[in-house]
């Protein structure tokens, strides 16, 4: 069986020291389509957008994601990310060293497919927790093992006009810059790969459409903030094409902001794109 879940589940996936500098913040933030100079000026006045922690471990990788993981023999071409979170303890600081550590938290059987759950926590040098990963990888032709399907409460907007909304034009190059924030998945770049995969095009990182959502909710809720988000999490619930437009709504709700992202425009408008959105905000 390719997926052995009395191997994986529980099972220790190291640590590793990295390092970031303002440099890498002001890349991340172009990667996701930021123009404001908060996000894009180096110095006192340079503010990180939480989602960097979720790349920040892998951000000078120059090799395709490995997935050596212990008691799964998959291919890269079956994956895609199926969900994702961080909460962060406080501001993240726009350079710094730090330790993670990551293991395989959960699998699920879902029939046709497998769901593998990382989960992650950075800590300073000094030991202090600076913030926490949860995601999920889909992994196609894995399931059927009578294992636990597993569980999920859908995020539902509230039936009333949105707080915000608004739109992202994705560049058609998108893609291109966004993978030297340290994932060379060549789904994202290769034609003849992405059509191995299933897909027409190469398609735009889930995790840069994570980014632009977050920043965009950010910017039209909490007025630019970036101290004032504690987390965010979105299930992946499409796919987004570069030249593709994304369009972002947000509501307010009980002390968080509760969001949706889809294609706006063209032959596939109103598909999904990232769906159960919440920020959650610190206070």
């Amino acid at each position: 069986m390719p997926i052995d879940p009395t191997v994986a589940i529980g099972a220790d996936l190291g640590s590793r020291e990295f390092s970031w500098q303002e440099s890498d913040v002001l890349l991340y933030h172009l990667g996701i389509g930021a123009t404001d100079l908060s996000w894009t000026l180096e110095g006192p006045d340079l503010q990180v957008l939480p989602s960097f922690g979720v790349v920040a471990p892998t951000f000078h990788d120059t090799d395709p994601p490995p997935l050596d993981l212990p008691g799964c023999d998959i291919d890269l071409a079956q994956v895609v990310h199926g969900s994702q979170s961080i909460s962060v303890t406080g501001p993240l600081p726009t350079s710094g060293t730090a330790q993670v550590s990551t293991r395989i938290s959960d699998i699920w059987d879902k029939g046709k497919a497998a769901v593998i759950w990382q989960e992650a926590v950075a800590t300073s040098p000094e030991g202090a927790e600076l913030w926490t990963t949860r995601s999920s990888i889909f992994v196609k032709g894995e399931g059927g093992w009578g294992g636990d399907r597993g569980s999920s409460t859908p995020v539902t907007p509230p039936d009333r006009a949105p707080d915000a909304d608004t739109a992202y034009d994705v560049l058609p190059q998108q893609a291109l810059l966004y993978r030297l924030c340290g994932d060379r998945n060549p789904l994202h770049a290769d034609p003849d790969f992405a059509a191995r995969a299933g897909f027409p095009a190469p398609i735009l990182h889930g995790l840069c459409s994570y980014g632009i959502v977050l920043r965009t909710l950010t910017e039209q809720l909490l007025d630019g903030d970036a101290a004032a988000v504690s987390g965010f999490a979105a299930k992946f619930a499409g796919v987004v094409f570069p030249g593709e437009t994304i369009r972002v709504q947000g509501w307010r709700e009980d002390g968080r902001v509760l969001g949706s992202a889809t294609v706006a425009g063209g032959e596939r408008d109103g598909a999904p794109v990232l769906a159960d959105v919440v920020l959650s905000t610190a206070g």
